[in-house]
């Protein structure tokens, strides 16, 4: 009995340290939101979990030997307006120099997309909690596109002295103005610009975002993809919550 009425003050004294009205309902809505729905908080702060991993395996992928060349989607061929050139220069047997320049081209991609990772981390950082609920229950893509909104012109800016550098060091920029200085030697046709660097930095871009919409249908359709308790909280909760849509 003794015991008992000694816990009586501590109890009350814990509970007074909670009067206040609006301490209380923090508390309600601080453990409604550890037990049941995600806050807005821990929505943003899975978003950008989900957009590092995804960011940073589409990098790392791309930046890899063969990471653009050895992946057909994102494999940078000759440029529309060189495929003509491309086509007859091969009939002519010259089959080595077009596939030099192919292969010289992806190594240049290859070089620049790791530079893309703090730029991405840089985007990552600006997110709004309004931004992260739109993408989390947005389109399939709706990271992707806030992405290519918030970095597009960065990442041009950043690849192209990279690309520029690249395609020289990798003998592009003498592959392709041998095609091209071969091709407008032949009779009749219309010549052609031997510079190939903004071609390469906007298909380059364009592969990067290719690989961070695969990664992010990965994270909202797989559960094995949501590599953090936080990540499996956040998506489990979309995902139930689209079921009641």
């Amino acid at each position: 009995m003794k015991r008992t009425i000694l816990l009586i003050p501590a109890v009350f004294i814990i509970l007074s340290a909670f009067s206040g009205c609006d301490t209380l309902n923090q508390v309600a809505r601080t453990a409604g939101q550890t037990l049941g729905n995600p806050s807005a908080f821990e929505i943003a702060s899975a978003l950008k979990q989900a957009l590092e991993q995804g960011t940073n395996k589409s990098t790392e992928k791309l930046s890899a030997k063969n990471g653009f060349f050895g992946n057909a989607v994102v494999k940078i061929l000759f440029p529309p307006e060189a495929q003509k050139a491309e086509q007859t220069l091969r009939a002519l047997g010259l089959n080595n120099l077009c596939d030099n320049v192919i292969l010289s081209l992806n190594r240049a991609a290859e070089d620049a997309a790791d530079e893309a990772k703090p730029i991405f981390i840089n985007s990552i950082k600006q997110l709004t909690l309004q931004d992260a609920t739109n993408i989390l229950f947005g389109e399939p893509d709706a990271a992707t596109q806030f992405f290519k909104r918030t970095t597009i012109n960065q990442l041009t800016a950043k690849f192209k002295p990279i690309i520029n550098t690249s395609l020289n060091k990798v003998g592009a920029t003498r592959y392709y103005g041998d095609v091209v200085n071969t091709y407008n030697k032949i009779p009749l046709v219309t010549k052609m610009n031997p510079d190939i660097s903004d071609y390469v930095t906007r298909k380059a871009i364009e592969g990067l975002f290719v690989e961070i919409a695969k990664e992010e249908l990965n994270i909202r359709q797989t559960l094995s993809a949501r590599s953090t308790p936080l990540m499996q909280k956040v998506f489990g909760y979309a995902d139930s919550s689209k079921g009641r849509r």
